[in-house]
């Protein structure tokens, strides 16, 4: 209904309803009738308040049956006002956070490790105790690293329970387990929560010493630096790509990063054939271990085999 539709049975209703009341109140005048032991004047002047209420009350009753933004603004006007702040803190929130990513400020990765360790319950009462304890590190981890300075005194991680109740059934399985917690997401300097799940897997052998991990081939004509540092990098890339999909929770490589662009500049100044690069395990890593690593070049078949080692 329109608003000028409104105002105009709201008019009409008004005008009805006064006359109405008016004619009633001059009629019990007359009548000298009395209500509650109350005068016949007083109770005229009665029925005329009741009357106007009644007017009030049909208006407003009228324009809360055709206007549904006036419900809306009479009845939830405060929650509604409440979500508008709540909505404007969250906007300036996520703008403080864009421009802190902007400069650099995230402290904690999404996926970031907070707390690992290897163990083996001898009771499954035990479960209960090895997780409050990483749950304790890896708050200690995450207080360090957003509030720095601040005294850890206070829970600032978050963990789902049904994680933490599946966390808490699997290893109550008999065997070795490595549990690990990590970020759930990027996480900025001075934020007041840390949200992290948790993961676990069964402690295994993931590599062999000696294992080769990666491999690249690369072209007489890809004999320049430039080149030969995006192989390699692409190489370690890759061979840490191969040891997370073996089980490993190891959060990067161990390697000898001076041997590495030694072994870069003997790249530049080879001369011959196809070179394969390889990356290959220095030694043998569980899941929660570190993996160390080592590259070592061939030249093509077609040349004398000079085999170079660079590793630790």
């Amino acid at each position: 209904m329109t608003g000028w539709l409104l105002i105009v049975l709201l008019l009409v209703l008004g005008g009805v309803l006064s006359t109405l009341g008016d004619r009633l109140g001059s009629r019990v005048g007359k009548a000298r009738l009395s209500i509650f032991n109350l005068r016949p004047r007083s109770t005229a002047v009665l029925i005329t308040v009741l009357t106007g209420s009644l007017i009030s009350f049909l208006s407003l009753g009228l324009m809360l049956l055709v206007s549904r933004q006036l419900r809306v603004g009479l009845f939830q006007l405060d929650g509604l006002q409440a979500k508008i702040k709540a909505a404007q803190k969250e906007l300036r929130l996520r703008e403080s956070n864009l421009i802190a990513l902007r400069r650099g400020a995230v402290v904690l990765s999404s996926g970031q490790r907070l707390a690992t360790a290897k163990f083996r319950l001898d009771n499954p009462n035990q479960a209960k105790g090895i997780i409050d304890r990483l749950l304790q590190e890896a708050n200690l981890e995450a207080f360090r690293r957003v509030l720095p300075g601040e005294k850890p005194n206070r829970q600032i991680l978050r963990v789902p329970r049904e994680e933490i109740q599946k966390l808490k059934e699997t290893i109550s399985e008999s065997g070795t387990w490595v549990v690990n917690f990590r970020s759930a997401g990027n996480v900025l300097l001075g934020e007041k929560w840390v949200y992290a799940i948790p993961e676990v897997r069964p402690n295994i052998a993931v590599v062999q010493k000696g294992d080769v991990l990666g491999k690249i081939t690369l072209n007489p004509r890809d004999r320049t630096t430039d080149v030969i540092r995006k192989q390699i990098n692409l190489l370690l890339a890759s061979t840490f790509a191969e040891v997370r999909r073996r089980g490993s929770l190891s959060s990067g490589l161990q390697f000898d990063a001076s041997s590495v662009n030694q072994l870069g500049k003997e790249l530049v100044g080879l001369l011959g054939g196809t070179i394969i690069l390889e990356s290959f395990a220095l030694k043998s890593s569980d899941t929660s271990d570190q993996v160390k690593i080592g590259l070592r070049i061939k030249q093509n078949i077609n040349k004398p085999d000079k085999s170079s080692t660079w590793a630790n």
